[in-house]
């Protein structure tokens, strides 16, 4: 990318004349710590570590859930802080600062200082202020494994997280590093009549990266954000129609990175002011950002709607800070972006960038070409408040009241209730643009026409509410495939101009979720369980069509790859644990449909015999196993896993000389029932456990036993219960006795 050889070409200069440098201060501010009796909280930690988080008020359990996180993930938590800020790469170094740089050019920090106080709650804001205490005041007993730049953080940092993670979750960062490419990247499109066309669509199956040292495996679904790993996540939900119990279930199955600034966290809140919850945050989130609580609950999985467009400005030849818009020409706003970049030790040294905005956003400037950027809810910093109310609501309605907040815009979510309602809602802020234009290309800069400011309203977009066949999933698929039968969405209700993924949108896992839940019409908690584990690829997947490519390819004359052929004609395209044909095949289907190679057998069988290669140098045949390949490192611990990438057991590993180890996919997992009378229960796991960076807590690792054997825990809602599996019991500040945490 041209930004990082420029930056990187600064920073090598700055390091042979050292003119310039300057070191970090080693000083923490004074009083980091909040003052005696501002909060009440306490923090009960159950036998697996999990923290449960009991205060007075709902900014006591903010307060309390930020000093547990820090036991457990202090170096995450500031990262994922200091990254708001833009000053990434004084930490790491240049390799982040186009991450930086990006942060920098929205001026994300300018926006929440602007409108922190118009646009979030009192009751928001001192749940975010509280969190930031817990941060400072954790970070004033542990000076040595503290960033010193960071602090003090405030109330402003825990929003400007939101503010800056959300639009990772469409691709943002993608598009903006497109832009600093050798070449312009897209045609721009010029307006032509309006005609039908089908709703966009991408690959069936997301390219994922599990293996080969010699793929390229930072897609297009990657992100700077998580190092180029995945997105996706899976959610059903079944009503008390289609349980012989009357019970309503709902499967929370995120698939994240399991480690980094977007890995999750279980934690349980609870105060006097109505907050009792369960659920995965982030670092630096101080609500429950999926889970349940005793009336309702709720899963979220990635959506790709078009959300972002790309202008090419004219610009005026006489003055290289003017563009053309609608027949009249506007000066851009230049300012200056800073990026401090860490060279050695405590030295740093600070590069100065261009900073452009024009009328769509912020602008790029480029030898072939300067480009705007806009994408859908800039201007708007409500995330928290929409998590916030969406885990206090207790009914459909106040559920939906906190959706059309619509302070996230994008996330997929799947929903139950006590009451037995089940819903699936495509969360989406889609503009409304103009028709004409290919809204997929590049757009022409000089005309308020590709100016669009407006929305389709919330209660329009699409949804599906207690269908007739009693379930509903998403499985980061089309939305008009939601379930089965009558209800689902009709696709020409929705404008090619929005930007919906299309009815051919289907993920491996949404259509093994059809398969297994469709004919199903009494779907016990047995079924509902090892439908959620279910390790096989469907007949209808690209994996299956790259599969029997392979098979009726003529055979090769490697005798190896012909070994390697004759395994996937015996392979059943499941990935239990002792299947020995899955190795070859997850590993060789996987990267003939990342590839796109699916009409390509040459190259496919090629493909074949790099992996059989591959397999043979590590283990010495290629009908291992699959446990033996597909593996979760912990530490000292090494457990062998069924799964595998688009699997509804998702797993997505990297290659490490030896077998894959698992990067991402299924991570925190909660399984969530109510009965006929509305009692909640729910069980959990995470792939590690509680400590999630802690090596050496006995935390750190726990779980992953559990994961590997695909089995859960429970959870305790009630403090009398949790009692009974009581680890500890404390408050911020006091000792108890996890070990001491160090610095990354």
């Amino acid at each position: 990318m041209r930004v990082m050889k420029t930056l990187g070409v600064v920073v090598f200069v700055a390091m042979v004349g050292a003119a310039g440098l300057w070191a970090w201060s080693s000083r923490l501010p004074a009083n980091l710590a909040p003052p005696a009796g501002k909060y009440d909280v306490r923090i009960l930690r159950d036998e697996w570590g999990v923290p449960h988080i009991y205060g007075q008020r709902d900014a006591d359990t903010a307060y309390g859930l930020a000093y547990a996180q820090c036991e457990d993930d202090f170096a995450t938590a500031q990262e994922a802080l200091i990254m708001t800020r833009g000053e990434m790469a004084a930490v790491q170094g240049k390799d982040a600062a186009p991450l930086d740089f990006l942060v920098k050019l929205f001026r994300f920090r300018d926006l929440v200082d602007r409108e922190y106080e118009k646009q979030l709650s009192a009751e928001v804001r001192a749940v975010c202020e509280a969190y930031a205490d817990g941060v400072n005041h954790f970070a004033s007993l542990h000076p040595k494994a503290v960033l010193k730049r960071l602090f003090p953080v405030t109330g402003k940092d825990i929003v400007a997280g939101f503010v800056v993670k959300g639009p990772f979750f469409f691709g943002l960062d993608n598009e903006v590093m497109r832009l600093f490419g050798d070449k312009r990247a897209r045609e721009v499109s010029q307006k032509k009549p309006a005609q039908a066309a089908p709703a966009a669509s991408v690959p069936a199956v997301p390219g994922v990266p599990i293996a080969a040292a010699e793929d390229d495996w930072r897609t297009e679904m990657g992100s700077a954000l998580t190092q180029g790993l995945p997105f996706g996540s899976n959610t059903f939900a079944v009503a008390p129609s289609r349980t012989p119990d009357g019970r309503t279930r709902l499967a929370i199955n995120s698939h994240q990175p399991w480690t980094g600034p977007v890995a999750w966290y279980e934690a349980r809140l609870k105060s006097e002011e109505g907050l009792d919850i369960v659920g995965g945050v982030f670092p630096g989130a101080p609500v429950i950002l999926h889970g349940h609580n005793r009336s309702l609950g709720w899963a979220h999985t990635v959506n790709t709607p078009d959300l972002i467009d790309v202008y090419v400005l004219e610009m005026n030849p006489d003055n290289p800070n003017q563009y053309q818009f609608d027949g009249a020409w506007r000066d851009l706003e230049v300012f200056t972006i800073p990026i401090t970049v860490r060279l050695w030790g405590g030295f740093h040294w600070t590069v100065k960038r261009e900073g452009l905005w024009c009328v769509y956003g912020p602008v790029v400037r480029q030898p072939h070409g300067v480009y705007a950027i806009r994408y859908a809810g800039y201007d708007n910093i409500r995330q928290v408040e929409q998590w916030y109310r969406m885990g206090k609501a207790r009914t459909l309605d106040e559920f939906l009241a906190a959706m059309r907040i619509q302070g996230f815009p994008s996330l997929n979510v799947g929903y139950a209730d006590k009451a037995g309602n089940i819903m699936y809602i495509y969360n989406a802020r889609l503009p409304l643009r103009a028709p004409g234009y290919d809204w997929k290309m590049y757009l022409p800069g000089d005309t308020s026409d590709t100016l669009w400011s407006e929305f389709l309203p919330f209660d329009q977009v699409p949804r599906v509410l207690n269908p007739p066949s009693g379930f509903i999933q998403n499985c980061n698929s089309s939305p008009f495939k939601t379930t089965v039968g009558a209800g689902n969405p009709d696709p020409a209700a929705f404008a090619p101009e929005l930007g919906v993924e299309g009815p051919d949108v289907m993920t491996n896992r949404a259509l093994r979720a059809l398969e297994l839940f469709g004919p199903d019409e009494s779907i016990t908690p047995e079924e509902f369980y090892a439908y959620k584990y279910d390790v096989r690829y469907s007949a209808e997947s690209n994996a299956a069509k790259a599969r029997d490519l392979l098979v009726n390819a003529p055979p090769p004359n490697d005798p190896l790859t012909a070994q390697a052929q004759e395994l996937l004609r015996r392979w059943d395209l499941s990935t239990d644990f002792d299947n020995p044909c899955a190795a070859i095949g997850v590993m060789t289907v996987e990267a003939v449909v990342r590839q796109n190679k699916l009409g390509d057998a040459r190259a496919a069988l090629a493909i074949l015999g790099r992996k059989a290669r591959q397999l043979q140098d590590s283990f010495g045949r290629l009908d291992v196993p699959w446990k033996e390949v597909n593996r979760l490192d912990r530490g000292e611990i090494s457990l062998g896993l069924s799964g595998g990438p688009d699997i509804l057991h998702a797993v997505y590993g990297q290659w490490q000389g030896k077998h894959l180890a698992g990067q991402a996919g299924d991570c925190y997992v909660l399984m969530v029932d109510w009965d006929r009378d509305g009692n909640v229960h729910s069980q959990s796991v995470h792939q590690f456990g509680s400590a999630t960076l802690n090596s050496a807590s006995p935390h750190y690792a726990d779980q992953a036993a559990l994961f590997a054997e695909t089995r859960m825990k429970p959870v305790w809602l009630d403090e009398v219960e949790l009692r009974q599996h009581l680890h500890a019991e404390y408050r911020p500040g006091e000792t108890w006795h996890c070990p001491e945490v160090g610095a990354r």
